[in-house]
């Protein structure tokens, strides 16, 4: 059997293959022991697998101009790494939507703390107070260590990712295209910058031109890896509006800073605040306490503490940023309720986790979640 680093290369192969996407793909990983089998099928194992024919034929028809192991290498030559969904760098949050890319490609790093992201995008025809609202919000999440996501586009998106960079933050770009091929050209700067600051991400392989239709699909990215959405401004039909709406479909929040009702820039994020699709926010601080992540961005010196023992240990790899009811957190660590509540307890005093609703928690961000026996010998 293929180990997981030889079944890279034909996670890569297949989605040079335009069909096969998150279900196929899904069908594909069930079905056979390894994508190395899958890739060695025949057009009878396939189609057992579940394809359709038209599939099938294409996989069939494709393989031959596909070489698995030459992809690594054009990765490798242009500094790009490509992670399955079953590979560990994956992104958690990514994970989560039905229809998440069998393959992302990363040229930088993804790191732990980007699981604290905030999406902000807004329209390529930015107006002056969208200008200074986007490098506002983008800056004051940057200083609380909240990673910003963008899609690297003009305007909102371009202002975003700059104010992160001068503040010092991280900042992640989602591309519709390959890694190699920057989009818009005059970006390729920005890109480069990101890319050390940050990661530039795309379902796209090497060598994909960016095409009108890719763009809704890199925006379902955008706000998957995000725990919420911010919409500078944008029209109702706007792209900031799709990744509003692909948001909410992902169950992420979603937020919108107020503008004028004459300007139709505004009239997007101005619609998701009445329909009650969106929260007004007027601050960076109103996301960050929606987000439940104010005392944990406030508080740097989480970083160094460490649980005491197995138990805070388990329970702090349980919780997240989300919400989760106390049955929940004793269901999945498998702990009697006593020692979870005790626990609980005892990280809440240590500033560990913190108390949301009744009997509900969330674990502070960048906590140290590993217990070691040297401590106690």
């Amino acid at each position: 059997m293929a180990t997981a680093s030889d079944d890279l290369k034909f996670w890569v192969a297949f989605s040079r293959i335009s069909r096969v996407g998150a279900v196929r793909a899904g069908l594909l990983a069930d079905y056979f022991d390894s994508m190395a089998d899958a890739w060695k099928a025949g057009a009878a194992g396939l189609k057992a697998a579940g394809l359709d024919s038209g599939t099938v034929t294409s996989i069939v028809n494709g393989r031959p101009s596909i070489d698995p192991d030459a992809e690594i290498e054009k990765l490798r030559k242009a500094g790009v790494k490509a992670y399955s969904w079953r590979d560990e760098g994956y992104p958690v949050r990514l994970k989560e939507i039905d229809d998440k890319p069998p393959v992302l490609y990363v040229r930088g790093e993804l790191r732990p703390e980007d699981e604290w992201a905030v999406a902000v995008v807004g329209t390529r025809r930015a107006t002056p107070y969208g200008r200074q609202a986007a490098k506002h919000f983008a800056t004051d999440l940057a200083r609380h260590k909240i990673t910003v996501v963008s899609g690297l586009a003009r305007g909102i998106d371009a202002i975003a990712h700059r104010s992160v960079l001068s503040a010092g933050g991280r900042t992640i770009a989602v591309l519709a295209c390959g890694l190699d091929l920057i989009y818009p050209p005059e970006h390729a700067r920005l890109a480069q910058e990101i890319s050390q600051q940050g990661a530039l991400i795309s379902d796209y392989p090497l060598g994909t031109q960016p095409r009108s239709e890719y763009f809704p699909r890199r925006n379902r990215i955008l706000s998957a890896v995000s725990l919420g959405v911010l919409v500078v401004e944008g029209d109702v039909d706007s792209g900031a509006l799709i990744t509003a709406r692909m948001a909410i479909d992902q169950n992420r929040e979603v937020f919108a800073i107020p503008g004028s009702i004459y300007s139709p820039t505004h009239r997007g994020a101005n619609r998701l605040i009445r329909e009650g699709e969106a929260r007004l926010v007027t601050r960076a601080e109103d996301i960050l306490e929606e987000l439940n992540l104010t005392m944990a961005t406030h508080q740097p010196e989480l970083r160094e503490v460490a649980p005491a023992d197995k138990t805070e240990a388990a329970l702090l790899r349980v919780l997240s940023s989300q919400p989760i009811h106390i049955d929940e957190v004793q269901r999945v660590s498998g702990l009697p309720i006593a020692s979870v509540s005790s626990a609980l307890a005892m990280l809440e005093l240590k500033g560990m986790v913190r108390q949301t609703g009744p009997m509900s928690f969330v674990r502070a961000r960048e906590v140290n979640v590993t217990y070691s026996t040297a401590s106690t010998a």
